[in-house]
Protein backbone atom coordinates (compact mmCIF):
# COMPACT_ATOMS: atom_id res chain seq x y z
CA UNK A 1 0.00 0.00 0.00
CA UNK A 2 1.53 3.59 -1.11
CA UNK A 3 0.15 6.20 1.31
CA UNK A 4 2.36 9.50 2.35
CA UNK A 5 0.89 13.15 3.96
CA UNK A 6 1.49 16.12 1.75
CA UNK A 7 1.63 20.31 1.55
CA UNK A 8 0.00 21.98 -1.36
CA UNK A 9 2.33 23.99 -2.77
CA UNK A 10 1.41 25.84 -6.30
CA UNK A 11 0.04 25.24 -9.72
CA UNK A 12 1.86 25.31 -12.50
CA UNK A 13 2.60 23.76 -16.27
CA UNK A 14 5.32 21.55 -18.10
CA UNK A 15 5.44 20.73 -21.51
CA UNK A 16 5.24 16.87 -22.74
CA UNK A 17 5.86 16.65 -26.27
CA UNK A 18 4.28 19.38 -28.39
CA UNK A 19 1.26 19.64 -25.29
CA UNK A 20 1.52 21.65 -22.29
CA UNK A 21 -0.19 19.82 -18.95
CA UNK A 22 -1.51 21.55 -16.08
CA UNK A 23 0.18 19.80 -12.92
CA UNK A 24 0.23 21.14 -9.09
CA UNK A 25 3.13 20.74 -6.98
CA UNK A 26 2.88 19.20 -3.64
CA UNK A 27 6.15 18.91 -0.65
CA UNK A 28 5.35 14.95 -0.01
CA UNK A 29 6.72 13.82 3.19
CA UNK A 30 9.25 13.12 4.33
CA UNK A 31 6.59 11.20 7.08
CA UNK A 32 8.13 9.38 10.11
CA UNK A 33 5.99 6.01 11.64
CA UNK A 34 4.76 7.21 14.85
CA UNK A 35 2.49 3.96 15.56
CA UNK A 36 1.32 0.87 14.66
CA UNK A 37 -1.72 -0.12 15.03
CA UNK A 38 -3.06 -4.02 15.61
CA UNK A 39 -6.27 -5.83 15.48
CA UNK A 40 -5.04 -8.19 18.22
CA UNK A 41 -4.49 -4.99 20.36
CA UNK A 42 -6.73 -1.72 18.65
CA UNK A 43 -9.11 -3.95 17.18
CA UNK A 44 -8.42 -2.77 13.60
CA UNK A 45 -4.88 -2.39 11.52
CA UNK A 46 -3.51 0.89 10.72
CA UNK A 47 -0.20 2.70 9.96
CA UNK A 48 0.02 6.12 11.69
CA UNK A 49 3.14 8.45 10.29
CA UNK A 50 3.72 12.05 11.20
CA UNK A 51 4.07 15.12 9.18
CA UNK A 52 5.35 18.28 9.52
CA UNK A 53 7.53 19.98 12.36
CA UNK A 54 6.25 21.64 15.28
CA UNK A 55 8.42 23.39 18.44
CA UNK A 56 8.69 21.28 21.17
CA UNK A 57 7.21 24.45 23.72
CA UNK A 58 3.77 24.03 21.85
CA UNK A 59 3.20 20.41 22.25
CA UNK A 60 1.66 19.35 25.47
CA UNK A 61 3.32 16.63 27.19
CA UNK A 62 1.45 13.77 27.18
CA UNK A 63 1.79 14.02 23.02
CA UNK A 64 5.64 14.44 23.99
CA UNK A 65 5.55 11.48 26.02
CA UNK A 66 3.87 9.39 23.46
CA UNK A 67 6.62 10.10 20.98
CA UNK A 68 9.31 8.47 23.42
CA UNK A 69 8.86 4.76 22.77
CA UNK A 70 11.46 2.71 24.31
CA UNK A 71 14.70 3.45 23.41
CA UNK A 72 13.62 5.15 20.37
CA UNK A 73 12.75 9.04 20.29
CA UNK A 74 12.14 11.27 17.27
CA UNK A 75 14.01 13.76 16.73
CA UNK A 76 11.54 15.96 15.77
CA UNK A 77 7.86 16.93 16.62
CA UNK A 78 5.17 16.22 13.53
CA UNK A 79 2.74 19.00 12.81
CA UNK A 80 0.43 16.48 11.58
CA UNK A 81 -0.79 12.71 12.55
CA UNK A 82 -2.90 10.66 10.34
CA UNK A 83 -3.75 6.96 10.04
CA UNK A 84 -3.68 4.82 7.22
CA UNK A 85 -5.92 1.58 7.54
CA UNK A 86 -4.64 -1.73 6.60
CA UNK A 87 -7.28 -3.71 4.98
CA UNK A 88 -7.62 -7.48 3.80
CA UNK A 89 -8.19 -5.96 0.21
CA UNK A 90 -4.52 -5.08 0.80
CA UNK A 91 -4.12 -8.88 1.30
CA UNK A 92 -5.92 -9.45 -1.62
CA UNK A 93 -3.97 -7.19 -3.77
CA UNK A 94 -0.67 -8.72 -3.03
CA UNK A 95 0.38 -5.56 -1.09
CA UNK A 96 0.94 -7.61 2.46
CA UNK A 97 1.86 -11.04 2.42
CA UNK A 98 -0.34 -13.74 4.31
CA UNK A 99 -4.14 -13.73 5.73
CA UNK A 100 -6.20 -11.25 7.68
CA UNK A 101 -5.10 -13.81 10.39
CA UNK A 102 -1.52 -12.92 10.04
CA UNK A 103 -1.68 -9.12 10.12
CA UNK A 104 -0.31 -8.65 13.35
CA UNK A 105 2.66 -10.30 12.59
CA UNK A 106 3.21 -8.87 9.13
CA UNK A 107 2.55 -5.27 10.42
CA UNK A 108 5.39 -5.93 13.35
CA UNK A 109 7.76 -7.38 10.59
CA UNK A 110 7.33 -5.34 7.66
CA UNK A 111 7.10 -1.69 9.87
CA UNK A 112 8.70 -0.50 12.61
CA UNK A 113 7.77 2.64 14.34
CA UNK A 114 10.70 5.22 13.32
CA UNK A 115 10.58 4.23 9.69
CA UNK A 116 10.46 6.97 7.58
CA UNK A 117 8.38 7.33 4.09
CA UNK A 118 9.21 9.43 1.69
CA UNK A 119 8.19 9.86 -2.45
CA UNK A 120 10.58 6.93 -3.04
CA UNK A 121 7.34 4.80 -3.03
CA UNK A 122 5.75 6.23 -5.68
CA UNK A 123 6.96 6.32 -9.72
CA UNK A 124 5.76 8.54 -12.52
CA UNK A 125 2.44 6.69 -14.02
CA UNK A 126 1.27 5.75 -10.63
CA UNK A 127 -2.50 6.35 -10.58
CA UNK A 128 -3.65 8.06 -7.10
CA UNK A 129 -6.17 9.45 -4.88
CA UNK A 130 -5.66 13.19 -2.94
CA UNK A 131 -7.76 13.73 -0.23
CA UNK A 132 -7.72 17.67 1.35
CA UNK A 133 -10.04 20.04 2.62
CA UNK A 134 -11.64 22.54 -0.20
CA UNK A 135 -10.94 26.17 0.16
CA UNK A 136 -14.08 27.77 2.13
CA UNK A 137 -16.25 30.49 0.58
CA UNK A 138 -17.97 31.50 3.57
CA UNK A 139 -22.15 32.29 3.44
CA UNK A 140 -23.34 31.90 -0.73
CA UNK A 141 -26.45 32.19 -2.40
CA UNK A 142 -28.32 29.41 -4.25
CA UNK A 143 -26.33 30.61 -7.77
CA UNK A 144 -22.78 30.20 -5.98
CA UNK A 145 -23.71 27.38 -4.21
CA UNK A 146 -26.15 25.24 -6.37
CA UNK A 147 -25.71 26.41 -9.91
CA UNK A 148 -29.32 27.81 -9.66
CA UNK A 149 -29.71 29.40 -13.01
CA UNK A 150 -31.43 32.19 -11.90
CA UNK A 151 -34.47 34.56 -12.52
CA UNK A 152 -35.22 36.16 -15.60
CA UNK A 153 -34.31 40.37 -15.90
CA UNK A 154 -37.51 41.77 -17.50
CA UNK A 155 -41.02 40.48 -18.22
CA UNK A 156 -42.02 42.27 -14.99
CA UNK A 157 -39.44 40.96 -12.59
CA UNK A 158 -37.58 43.08 -9.83
CA UNK A 159 -35.13 42.24 -7.77
CA UNK A 160 -35.30 38.30 -7.86
CA UNK A 161 -32.30 37.37 -10.61
CA UNK A 162 -30.49 35.16 -8.12
CA UNK A 163 -33.01 34.25 -5.08
CA UNK A 164 -34.28 30.58 -5.04
CA UNK A 165 -37.66 31.58 -5.30
CA UNK A 166 -40.37 28.98 -3.82
CA UNK A 167 -39.17 26.62 -1.38
CA UNK A 168 -42.20 24.35 -1.28
CA UNK A 169 -46.60 24.14 -0.93
CA UNK A 170 -48.35 25.87 1.42
CA UNK A 171 -49.72 22.11 2.54
CA UNK A 172 -47.29 20.35 4.38
CA UNK A 173 -46.65 24.00 6.35
CA UNK A 174 -42.54 22.90 6.58
CA UNK A 175 -40.10 23.12 4.00
CA UNK A 176 -38.73 19.82 3.37
CA UNK A 177 -35.27 18.04 4.54
CA UNK A 178 -32.69 18.35 1.62
CA UNK A 179 -33.84 21.92 0.31
CA UNK A 180 -31.38 23.32 -1.72
CA UNK A 181 -30.92 27.01 0.36
CA UNK A 182 -28.04 29.23 0.40
CA UNK A 183 -25.87 28.96 3.72
CA UNK A 184 -21.88 27.84 4.10
CA UNK A 185 -20.43 26.55 0.98
CA UNK A 186 -16.69 25.12 0.81
CA UNK A 187 -14.32 24.03 3.75
CA UNK A 188 -15.40 20.52 3.15
CA UNK A 189 -13.32 17.03 2.92
CA UNK A 190 -13.09 16.27 -0.60
CA UNK A 191 -11.20 13.16 -2.69
CA UNK A 192 -10.38 13.56 -6.06
CA UNK A 193 -9.34 10.39 -7.63
CA UNK A 194 -7.63 8.76 -10.80
CA UNK A 195 -4.84 11.43 -10.53
CA UNK A 196 -1.77 10.63 -12.40
CA UNK A 197 1.90 11.29 -10.90
CA UNK A 198 3.89 12.79 -13.90
CA UNK A 199 6.79 13.25 -12.14
CA UNK A 200 8.64 12.75 -8.96
CA UNK A 201 11.75 14.93 -7.51
CA UNK A 202 13.31 12.12 -4.70
CA UNK A 203 15.95 14.84 -4.15
CA UNK A 204 13.10 17.30 -3.10
CA UNK A 205 10.58 15.36 -1.87
CA UNK A 206 7.94 16.80 -4.50
CA UNK A 207 5.35 15.30 -6.25
CA UNK A 208 4.13 16.52 -9.90
CA UNK A 209 0.15 15.61 -10.18
CA UNK A 210 -1.52 16.00 -13.41
CA UNK A 211 -4.41 18.67 -12.85
CA UNK A 212 -5.89 20.14 -9.92
CA UNK A 213 -6.23 18.81 -6.06
CA UNK A 214 -8.31 19.93 -3.15
CA UNK A 215 -7.54 22.74 -0.59
CA UNK A 216 -5.66 25.92 -0.84
CA UNK A 217 -1.86 26.43 -0.34
CA UNK A 218 -0.02 24.67 2.54
CA UNK A 219 -2.88 22.70 3.35
CA UNK A 220 -2.83 19.39 4.08
CA UNK A 221 -3.03 16.77 1.55
CA UNK A 222 -3.90 12.43 2.02
CA UNK A 223 -2.00 10.51 -0.56
CA UNK A 224 -3.12 7.04 -1.47
CA UNK A 225 -2.82 4.65 -4.39
CA UNK A 226 -6.17 4.35 -6.23
CA UNK A 227 -7.47 1.19 -5.44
Amino acid sequence: MKYILAKKLEMTQIWQGDNVVPVTRVQAGPCVITQIKTLDKDGYDAVQIGFGEKKKKNIKKPQLKKLEIGNWKLKIQPRYYREFRITPMDYANGLRQGTPKDMQKNLNTNLKVGDVIDVSAFEAGDAIKVTGISKGKGFQGVVKRHGFHGQDKTHGNKDQLRMPGSIGATGPAHVFKGQKMPGRMGGDRVTVSNLKIIEVDKENNILLIKGAVPGARNGLLRITHNS
